[in-house]
Parts: structure tokens; C-alpha cells; sequence
């Protein structure tokens, strides 16, 4: 597998994702009735934060991805690690954030998206400087 095809691997993964919680969203707001926003029901408003923090986190992850792809500079172990624990990290915190307050799927969520971001953006800046030198 070709760097640029893991990328598009992790990429629709987490495309699926997003239909999934906007999935559930919908699923809600046909449950309680809510046309706009998320009225006042915790449930709605769980599903919402879910899809909107997916959605403030997946596209980032998956640029970065595309990028140091098309580079050709990072080792196939780093784009394989930063789409695993951008993926896994997203369905961990959507599943808990779907469950309720903070707890183990929410916080391992963060933690993996947040090591994505790391792997990701390291390895971006050091194929950039690589180039350089």
C-alpha cells in the first residue's frame, strides 16, 4: 500500500464516521422533536457536540495525513499510526461522548486524537525541514 492510499484509507474511515454521528443527530432530533438546535434534551445535545467535535477534528487529521503523503517523506509506520489514533480516537470519544459525562471513552478519545495531532504535525514540520536541508 502506496502512502497516498493509506491516507485515503484513514480518510474514508473517518468520512464514515462523521455520517454515522450525523446519523445519530438526526436519529435524536426525529426522537424529541427538535427541528432547530438542540432544545433541552441531554441526549440531543450530546449527539450534536459529538458530530461538531468530529467535525472540528477530522479534517484537520486527515489534511495533515493527505500532506505528509504526498510528500513522500514520512516512513509508512507514521501515517499508519497518525490515522489509527486519529480513528480510533474519534470513535472512542464519540461513543463515550454519546454515553454521558465525561468517562473512559471520552478521555482515551482525547488522548489518541490529541497523539494524532502530535505524530501528524511532527511529521510534518520535520519532512518540510528535511527539504530544506
Amino acid at each position: 500500500m502506496v502512502r497516498l492510499e493509506i491516507a485515503a484509507l484513514y480518510a474514508g474511515v473517518n468520512i464514515l464516521i462523521l455520517l454515522a454521528l450525523a446519523f445519530m443527530v438526526v436519529r435524536a432530533r426525529q426522537r424529541h422533536k427538535v427541528v432547530l438546535g438542540v432544545g433541552d434534551q441531554p441526549e440531543m445535545i450530546r449527539a450534536a457536540r459529538a458530530h461538531a467535535n468530529a467535525a472540528e477534528y477530522i479534517p484537520a487529521g486527515i489534511t495533515g495525513l493527505a500532506i505528509l503523503a504526498l510528500l513522500d517523506a514520512a516512513p509508512v509506520w507514521l501515517l499508519h499510526a497518525g490515522g489509527l489514533s486519529l480513528t480510533i480516537g474519534r470513535i472512542a470519544h464519540g461513543v463515550g461522548l454519546n454515553l454521558g459525562d465525561m468517562n473512559a471513552g471520552r478521555g482515551l478519545g482525547i488522548l489518541l486524537t490529541w497523539l494524532s495531532f502530535l505524530l501528524i504535525g511532527g511529521g510534518l514540520i520535520y519532512a518540510a525541514l528535511a527539504q530544506q536541508l
